[in-house]
C-alpha cells in the first residue's frame, strides 16, 4: 500500500544510496592504506621490509593523501547521515500532524 511512498515524497532514497557509496569509498581507502602498511599483503601477513608502502599495481600509496581522503569521506558520511535523520524527522512530523 505505501510501497515507495517515502522515496516519492522525500530524498531519503538518494541519501541512503549516498551513505552506501560513502561506506564503499571508505572501505576502498582503508584497503589501500592497509595494503600499503602491510607491504601489499592481505590479512595477517607480516610487512615486507623491502617494499613498504607499495600499492596493488606496484605504485606507491601516498598515506597522507589517503588519510585526508578518509577524513573528507567521514565528513561527507556524517553530513549525509544528519540530513537523512532530519528527513525522517520531517516525515514523522508530517505523518503525526495529519
Amino acid at each position: 500500500m505505501l510501497f515507495g511512498f517515502i522515496n516519492r515524497v522525500s530524498n531519503a532514497g538518494s541519501l541512503r544510496e549516498g551513505l552506501d557509496a560513502s561506506a564503499a569509498r571508505t572501505r576502498g581507502i582503508a584497503d589501500r592504506v592497509a595494503k600499503a602498511s602491510l607491504g601489499n599483503a592481505d590479512g595477517f601477513a607480516l610487512p615486507d621490509p623491502a617494499a613498504p608502502g607499495q600499492a596493488a599495481q606496484g605504485e606507491k600509496v601516498d598515506i597522507e593523501a589517503e588519510m585526508m581522503s578518509l577524513g573528507d569521506e567521514q565528513l561527507r558520511y556524517e553530513t549525509t547521515a544528519k540530513l537523512l535523520e532530519k528527513t525522517y524527522a520531517q516525515l514523522r512530523t508530517s505523518i503525526r500532524d495529519r
